[in-house]
C-alpha cells in the first residue's frame, strides 16, 4: 500500500525536487532532489526510529507506519485535552461562574499534528565520493527502456550504472553501517508493501542464487546506499565503514549483461514512490512500488571527463575473486 493513500504515487509532481545546487535543464535532474530544509522534528524523526541492528532506521515496513499519518508523532488531535467537546455535554452544563474568589478556569488548546519526518534535502547532503572512482556511467538515472520501476507511465532506471572491468576495487560512496551484505537484502531496500510473497517465492523455487551480491549502508545521514553486482564482498553486516573503505570486487552477479556496479541512493523515510513495472509484479510476486530514490550525481562530487586511454587490466587478485565467486 502507499505510503500515502489517494495520491498518485509514479507522478513526477509527486517526487521530491531539488534545490538549485546543480545544472538545471535536465528532466532526470529534476525528478528527485528531495524535499525542503530538515528541521529539528525531522532529525527527531530520525532518531526516533533508530532501532534496526545498530543502523539509523527501521526495515521500511515499520517506518512506513510512521510516515504514512501526520498524526505519527503528534497524537490525535481531535480529541480534546480535558473531556468531552461541549456539543456532547448535557444541557446546562456549559459555562459556569466560577465560586467568588476562586480562580477562573484554563483551557489548554488543543494539541496541533506534529509534522511528518522530512529527508534532509540533497543539498545538505556531503562526504559522498565515487564508489568505483574509475568508473564511466554505462545506464545513468532516469527513463530507460531498461528499467523496471515506472515514472509517468515510463520505465526508469532508480540509479547509477558505472562500469570498468571485472574484480575491480568497489569502495563505499559515504560512511556509514553495513545493514545488508550478500543475497538477503530486500528488507532493507524500501519496498513499499508486504516482500512475503516475493521471499516465499524466493525459497520455493531456491531462486536466491540467481540475485545479485548486493551492500546496503546506512550512511548515517538519513539516506541509504545501495551497492549491487558485487561477485564477492569483504565487509559483514553491522561493520561499520569509512567513506572509501574497500567493499567488494565488481561483478555481474544477477541480472546483469556485463561486469559492472549499480549505485542507488534513497531515505527511507521519503513519501514519494516508484511504481513497479505490473509484469515484474505479477511474475515475480513484489510490492507494487518502493521508495523514490535519488539521483546519485546530485551528491556524488565533479570529476574529469575520463580519458580516452584503455582501461588498465585487471590484476591477478581480483581475477581469482571473481572465479571463487562462481
Amino acid at each position: 500500500m502507499p505510503l500515502r493513500p489517494g495520491r498518485p504515487s509514479s507522478t513526477l509532481d509527486d517526487l521530491p525536487r531539488p534545490l538549485s545546487e546543480r545544472r538545471s535543464g535536465s528532466r532526470v535532474r529534476r525528478v528527485l532532489g528531495i524535499g525542503l530544509a530538515a528541521s529539528v522534528l525531522g532529525a527527531a524523526g530520525f532518531a526516533a526510529s533508530a532501532s534496526w541492528d545498530g543502523g539509523s532506521f527501521d526495515p521500511v515496513g515499520a517506518v512506513a507506519g510512521a510516515v504514512g499519518t501526520g498524526l505519527a508523532i503528534g497524537g490525535d488531535a481531535s480529541v480534546a485535552p480535558d473531556g468531552p467537546p461541549a456539543s456532547e455535554l448535557p444541557m446546562g452544563a456549559g459555562f459556569q461562574s466560577p465560586p467568588a474568589g476562586s480562580a477562573v478556569p484554563t483551557r489548554e488548546p488543543a494539541p496541533t499534528p506534529t509534522a511528518d519526518p522530512t529527508p534532509l534535502p540533497v543539498s545538505a547532503l556531503t562526504g559522498y565520493r565515487w564508489p568505483l572512482p574509475r568508473g564511466r556511467i554505462t545506464l545513468p538515472f532516469g527513463p530507460t527502456p531498461w528499467g523496471s520501476r515506472m515514472v509517468d507511465g515510463e520505465k526508469f532506471h532508480d540509479g547509477l550504472d558505472l562500469a570498468t572491468f571485472c574484480g575491480d576495487r568497489v569502495v563505499a560512496a559515504h560512511a556509514g553501517t553495513v545493514l545488508a551484505a550478500n543475497r538477503h537484502y530486500d528488507h532493507v531496500m524500501g519496498w513499499v508493501g508486504d516482500i512475503q510473497p516475493y521471499l516465499d517465492r524466493l525459497d520455493e523455487k531456491k531462486l536466491y542464487p540467481t540475485l545479485p551480491i548486493v551492500v546496503v549502508i546506512d550512511d548515517g545521514n538519513g539516506y541509504r546506499s545501495i551497492y549491487a553486482h558485487f561477485s564477492k564482498v569483504v565487509v559483514k553486516k553491522g561493520q561499520q565503514v569509512k567513506a572509501g573503505q574497500f567493499l567488494g570486487y565488481e561483478g555481474m552477479t544477477g541480472r546483469a549483461s556485463g561486469c559492472h556496479l549499480h549505485y542507488g541512493l534513497f531515505s527511507p523515510i521519503e513519501t514519494a514512490t516508484f511504481d513497479i513495472d505490473p509484469a515484474v509484479v505479477k511474475r515475480m510476486k513484489v510490492p507494487k512500488a518502493q521508495i523514490a530514490r535519488v539521483d546519485p550525481l546530485l551528491v556524488l562530487p565533479d570529476r574529469p571527463k575520463p580519458s580516452k586511454s584503455p582501461d588498465p587490466a585487471p590484476s591477478a587478485s581480483p581475477s581469482a575473486a571473481v572465479n571463487s565467486a562462481r
